[in-house]
């Protein structure tokens, strides 16, 4: 009803507007007659003309169309841009590649997955992980916890994903507010954290933060999170790059999940065939 009140007002003032225009033009201005000025001359045809009434009407029927009762603007909400999403066919050409879990997977249905390609003088990151927590990239000098740094993409009570600077003090990840991210943009969907950022391949010295033109291990993981916090990660012993990755090369690489290694490893396979065989063969 406030509404209605609101439309049959604004609409009432739209009609005195038009009509103050239709009448705004005097009959002697029309008539093509000199104007009196105020000392006494006559104002030709070759002097300048008075001003239209439309500019006027247009500026007040901007006011009537945009502005509320109060005169401040209506709010509008700013236009949301969708997260793109990660290709997977650049991946060893123009992008390098991690995946973790099934053989063939993709970012959207990985286990984990990361990408990495040199932007000017940056690097942009992709991440995504089936959580509904973090997923986050390390790099270390060796493959193991402690002194790493570490970029993380968490997701909130607020359902935002944020992305956060860490670094690991042993088995401890320490938030770091110096964070070298930029161009942040992130999205949970189908229990997936998924997020994109960049961060400068040149930083000043520090020891929370290393030069990525250096060749470093990454370590990947992934995990939930407690009211936009981390916490432990989804498997104990989460995977690692097999050696240094240098951001000037680009590679495809699949490394399958635990389930997986159990079933394509030379033991098993070995175990598969005799039972095979002992089951064709049967029992004397």
């Amino acid at each position: 009803a406030a509404a209605m009140a609101v439309r049959s007002r604004g609409a009432r003032r739209l009609l005195l507007l038009l009509l103050l225009a239709g009448s705004a033009a005097s009959p002697a201005d029309e008539g093509g007659g000199g104007r009196r000025e105020a000392g006494g001359g006559e104002q030709g045809d070759e002097a300048a003309p008075h001003d239209s009434s439309y500019g006027t009407f247009a500026s007040e029927f901007y006011d009537l169309r945009y502005l509320s009762e109060e005169g401040y603007p209506f709010p509008t909400a700013p236009p949301v841009d969708p997260f793109a999403k990660i290709r997977v066919d650049d991946c060893g050409k123009t992008k390098g590649c991690f995946r973790y879990g099934k053989p063939g997977c993709n970012a959207e249905t990985c286990d984990y997955f990361l990408s990495y390609r040199r932007i000017g003088a940056d690097v942009e990151f992709e991440l995504s992980a089936d959580t509904d927590g973090w997923v986050a990239v390390g790099f270390s000098s060796d493959k193991k916890m402690g002194g790493d740094d570490v970029m993380a993409c968490v997701h909130d009570d607020n359902g935002r994903v944020r992305i956060q600077h860490f670094y690991n003090v042993g088995q401890w990840a320490k938030e770091i507010q110096r964070n070298p991210a930029r161009d942040e943009e992130g999205v949970f969907e189908n229990n997936r954290v998924t997020c994109r950022f960049k961060r400068p391949v040149y930083v000043p010295r520090e020891e929370t933060i290393v030069d990525l033109h250096l060749s470093w291990y990454y370590l990947f993981a992934w995990g939930p999170a407690i009211q936009g916090s981390i916490t432990r990660h989804d498997i104990d012993s989460p995977p690692v790059s097999e050696r240094v990755v240098s951001i000037y090369k680009y590679e495809d690489i699949f490394m399958p999940s635990a389930a997986y290694q159990t079933f394509s490893s030379p033991f098993c396979l070995l175990l598969i065939v005799a039972l095979t065989f002992y089951l064709l063969m049967g029992t004397p």
